[in-house]
């Protein structure tokens, strides 16, 4: 079956199409490079023997998705991971935001609304949340108000596409992950921000390996254990293969509604200073961090109740906090020994 995925040479994109293609089905990776790079490309070969088809194709080009669809008509399901990501920019740059975000999707949905059926899994977030009221959170936690324009993009394609769902063919699923981190174990595709990282652990990496002066602790007032913000870390390989389950469930008719929601996270939250604390563990480096004030637009905590994945899905993660920082850790020496 051919699978379209989109983003598919980004940090969550490139590992998917590894665990599909380990499954053996036939991907066509669609990026802009906005994120990303071709050696991408040459990483996912290199693990799985096999390099998917590549469009280079900005997504808000309506006309460009229009053309992908016509040269690829027997596509099975889409995995749409393709969208800005960073909170902190997001606030300081709205329209790009809503313009990359939702453009691109709605496209997307009006190629696939055409089929007779479509199967869609969307790339959301634990942001649609905002700061929930319980830990941890669950599938049925209210959707708050979005603290910023990236989280609310992601509130507003989940709305998209039950709307849309509610009047065609397609069958989706809504993974709302919590937070991506790590690197396949070969070290030969990982998280490669352009720029200065928007998040920890490239950031973390970034600094212990002297690109970067010193790592920046965004408030240590939050009401929690040590005052740092709480996230619940996920190794982006467990994160891949929830893909490759949630999109079986829906090429094997398993779904019982047109559209349903699943949390992708371990259960577990870590503060900040437990990660760097559990990054100078495993690495042996001495972090370089100073305590700064709070970011706008972050949240106090945030882990996942997994329940619903776990015994739905039949998927849970597998590799631990340390394991994802120590392949985070090798992917980061590989590409700056080049």
């Amino acid at each position: 079956m051919k699978i379209l995925v989109t983003g598919g040479l980004g940090f969550i994109g490139s590992h998917t199409v590894v665990a599909l293609q380990t499954e053996g089905f036939e991907v066509i990776a669609v990026d802009n490079l906005s994120n990303s790079s071709l050696e991408v490309l040459e990483g996912i070969e290199r693990i799985t023997g096999k390099k998917p088809a590549f469009e280079n194709i900005d997504l808000r080009d309506k006309s460009a998705v229009q053309n992908l669809f016509k040269k690829y008509e027997d596509i099975s399901g889409v995995i749409h991971f393709a969208a800005s990501k960073a909170v902190g920019e997001s606030v300081e740059n709205p329209l790009l935001y809503y313009e990359n975000n939702l453009n691109s999707l709605i496209y997307l949905l009006q190629e696939l609304q055409q089929k007779p059926a479509a199967h869609f899994i969307f790339s959301s977030s634990c942001t649609v949340y905002g700061q929930a009221e319980k830990m941890p959170i669950t599938e049925d936690a209210p959707i708050q108000l979005a603290l910023s324009p990236y989280g609310n993009t992601k509130q507003i394609g989940e709305e998209i596409i039950t709307d849309v769902a509610k009047v065609s063919a397609i069958n989706a699923i809504l993974l709302r992950y919590f937070n991506p981190i790590g690197a396949h174990e070969s070290a030969e595709i990982g998280e490669l921000p352009l720029g200065v990282p928007q998040n920890l652990v490239p950031f973390i990496t970034q600094t212990a390996i002297g690109m970067r002066e010193k790592l920046s602790v965004f408030g240590n007032d939050y009401p929690t254990t040590d005052g740092t913000a709480v996230r619940d870390y996920i190794h982006v390989v467990d994160l891949a293969k929830a893909h490759v389950v949630a999109l079986q469930r829906l090429l094997h008719h398993q779904n019982l509604e047109n559209v349903e929601v699943f949390n992708l996270g371990t259960g577990k939250g870590s503060s900040v200073l437990e990660v760097i604390q559990a990054f100078e563990k495993v690495t042996n480096q001495k972090l370089n961090y100073q305590i700064v004030g709070r970011r706008e637009g972050d949240i106090t905590e945030a882990y996942a109740h997994t329940e619903k994945a776990n015994t739905i899905l039949g998927w849970k993660t597998e590799l631990s906090l340390e394991e994802a920082l120590s392949s985070a850790w090798k992917w980061e020496k590989k590409i700056r020994n080049k």
